[in-house]
C-alpha cells in the first residue's frame, strides 16, 4: 500500500470508519502521506519551507498523478504549509476513494434530515489493522525500517497517533521511534516537521 493509504487505515481500522483523531490532524497527516508519496517517486522535494517539483513526469497512481498536476499547474506556489492545507482539504475523500477503488474500504452514505456524509469502512478489519501491526513488529526488529516505513512513522507521531503504533509494543519500540525521524532524509524530514506544525496550529485554533 501507498503512504496516505496505510495512515489512513492507522487512523481509521474501526468497524465505523471514523477517524481516531482531531479530524484535521487526520486531513494533514493525509496531506503529508500524498506529499511524501511524491517525494519518494522522485517528483518533488522539499527544503527550506519549500516543495519544488523536479520530474513531471505522470506517476503510475491516479491520485499521485493529480496531485502533481496541481503542484505544476500552481507553481508560483511553493510553501509546503499551503500546500498542505490545500490538500487537506480533499485528503480523506480522495484518499478513501482510492482505497475504496482498491476494494480495501466500502464507501458508506448516512442519510441524516438535510445532510448525508460519508464514512469509509473496511471490507476486512485484518486487512485494515495490518499497517499498524506491520509497523510495531518493523519497531521491534534489530534492523532500520525501510525509508518509507520511517515516513510513515514519522507523519504518525506527528499526527499524534503514536498509541495506535505502539499500545503494546516494548520499550525498544518507544526509543526506536525518537531515533526514527532525525534520520530521515532532509526532505522527508522537513515534511515530517511541517506536518507536526499544521497540526498544531490547527488543533490549537480549534480548526475541526
Amino acid at each position: 500500500m501507498l503512504i496516505a493509504d496505510e495512515f489512513f487505515l492507522i487512523a481509521h481500522n474501526d468497524t465505523r470508519g471514523k477517524a481516531k483523531l482531531h479530524p484535521a490532524a487526520a486531513s494533514f497527516g493525509l496531506a503529508a502521506g500524498l506529499l511524501g508519496e511524491l517525494v519518494l517517486y522522485g517528483h518533488v522535494t522539499l527544503a527550506a519551507g519549500q516543495v519544488t517539483v523536479v520530474d513531471q513526469r505522470p506517476p503510475a497512481d491516479a491520485l499521485a498523478h493529480t496531485v502533481l498536476d496541481q503542484l505544476v499547474g500552481e507553481h508560483q506556489h511553493q510553501a509546503v504549509r499551503t500546500w498542505l492545507s490545500f490538500l487537506a482539504q480533499t485528503a480523506v475523500t480522495s484518499v478513501g476513494e482510492r482505497l475504496a477503488r482498491a476494494g480495501v474500504l466500502r464507501r458508506q452514505e448516512t442519510r441524516r434530515l438535510l445532510r448525508t456524509s460519508v464514512t469509509y469502512v473496511p471490507t476486512d478489519l485484518n486487512v485494515a489493522a495490518w499497517p499498524a501491526t506491520r509497523l510495531r513488529a518493523a519497531l521491534e526488529r534489530a534492523e532500520p525500517p525501510n525509508v518509507p516505513d520511517a515516513l510513515l512513522l514519522g507523519l504518525i507521531a506527528a499526527a499524534g497517533l503514536t498509541r495506535e503504533v505502539l499500545w503494546s509494543a516494548g520499550p525498544r519500540a518507544h526509543h526506536r521511534l525518537n531515533l526514527i525521524i532525525p534520520a530521515l532524509p532532509a526532505p522527508l524530514k522537513e515534511l515530517v516537521g511541517q506536518t507536526e506544525a499544521a497540526v498544531g496550529a490547527a488543533v490549537l485554533r480549534g480548526i475541526p
